[in-house]
């Protein structure tokens, strides 16, 4: 009797945004000293940067590390303000460096927000056969991409349904969903507590 080649990826990453995971409280002139390089929960985060001071309208941090496969990523993050957060939309498994284009009014920090990401299948080509979400206490979409969230596209959604540990339970029919360029599962915190997500 021929064996299942399904496997199955365990997800979950219920750490709270945390804003100054990377940089701690600094005023840096060009590259700032990095506390962290990673992420609590090991998967990727989206990138933000408070402010304390005033008057730094358009002032830039550049932020560089690599794309939730391990590939290079940047992104120029732009604050708008004073005293505000100011969050990015790429998703970092790892941040190498943090670089202001001038020195600020006052401290800064460099943080996690609430858009997790995690890669299935090391990057491969994979079918999705089947997924088990079990909701956080706060409804939200869970995407499924054909490669990287910055660069691939949504080939399959579920949502989670805002009431804690109530499971949602998905089954592609035939031989699955193919994910070409490799799958990438992206969701925000607070929305999931876990999901087991089944490939070949």
């Amino acid at each position: 009797m021929a064996g299942s080649d399904v496997q199955v990826a365990f997800i979950t990453d219920e750490n709270a945004a945390d804003p100054d995971r990377l940089v701690t409280a600094a005023r840096p002139n060009t590259g700032a000293t990095m506390a962290a390089t990673t992420f609590l929960g090991g998967g990727a985060r989206n990138v933000t940067v408070t402010t304390a001071g005033t008057g730094d309208n358009a002032k830039t941090n550049t932020i560089v590390g690599t794309d939730v496969f391990g590939n290079a990523l940047s992104e120029v993050i732009t604050s708008t303000g004073s005293a505000e957060a100011v969050a990015g939309t790429k998703l970092f498994l790892t941040v190498t460096s943090v670089t202001s284009s001038a020195q600020f009014a006052a401290n800064i920090t460099v943080g996690s927000g609430s858009l997790c990401a995690k890669a299935v299948g090391g990057g491969n080509r994979v079918r999705l056969v089947g997924t088990s979400i079990v909701s956080a206490g706060t409804a939200g979409l869970v995407d499924f991409y054909n490669g990287t969230p910055e660069d691939g596209s949504i080939v399959f959604k579920s949502q989670t349904i805002g009431t804690d540990h109530a499971t949602v339970d998905n089954t592609i029919p035939d031989e699955g969903l193919l994910f070409s360029s490799g799958l990438t599962v992206g969701y925000t915190v607070a929305t999931v507590s876990l999901m087991n997500v089944f490939h070949s």
